[in-house]
């Protein structure tokens, strides 16, 4: 919990309160249904063994139902993610084309295998369409370059004599190593 000034955070005491509220509300529950079955157990006669079935029933009826409230919550918002891709008009679903690749930013249900995948639930991902080279193997095509010449590059070096060039040649050498192998990566 986060403490400020030596107290509680406004939105942590909020938590506090409302879970010490759901406890109470689920205690008064509780209370309720052993209270009902005692009560219907001196009433009807029936016997101790009989009436303790039932609240043990009935405990583990609220125990279930409380268990299955997330569950719940997951497959409403589930269906309300899947509800909002319709579009408003005709009830059609919106459906964007990825044909040329994109991003997807949030998570995103598609059919996967015979199944269903999720993407994009720790976010951006990306989409690029594939392509099969000449080899036959299938990949990822790189475009914009097709044709195109390798660029010439000019290294000028001035030196005042040929001795300390000799003496910084590994340096100039280690240099252009590192220039061209920013230049094949596109940097």
């Amino acid at each position: 919990m986060t403490q400020m000034d030596g107290g509680f955070a406004a939105q942590d005491a909020d938590d506090v309160r409302a879970g010490l509220d759901r406890v109470e509300a689920s205690a008064q529950r509780m209370s309720r249904t052993l209270t009902r079955a005692f009560a219907s157990a001196v009433v009807s006669g029936k016997s101790f063994e009989d009436t303790l079935k039932g609240v043990a029933l009935a405990l583990s009826k609220m125990a279930l139902n409380s268990a299955m409230k997330p569950l719940q919550q997951g497959v409403s918002s589930s269906l309300n993610a899947l509800m909002s891709a319709f579009s408003s008009s005709g009830g059609s679903p919106a459906i964007t084309p990825f044909a040329d690749g994109g991003v997807v930013a949030r998570p995103t249900f598609f059919g996967a295998q015979g199944g269903l995948g999720l993407m994009g639930e720790r976010g951006a991902e990306a989409i690029m369409p594939l392509a099969r080279g000449a080899d036959g193997r299938l990949g990822v095509a790189m475009t914009g370059g097709g044709g195109a010449r390798a660029p010439i590059v000019n290294v000028t070096i001035n030196t005042p004599d040929a001795e300390s060039f000799r003496r910084s040649q590994v340096e100039v050498s280690a240099a252009l190593a590192r220039a061209v192998g920013r230049g094949r990566r596109g940097l």
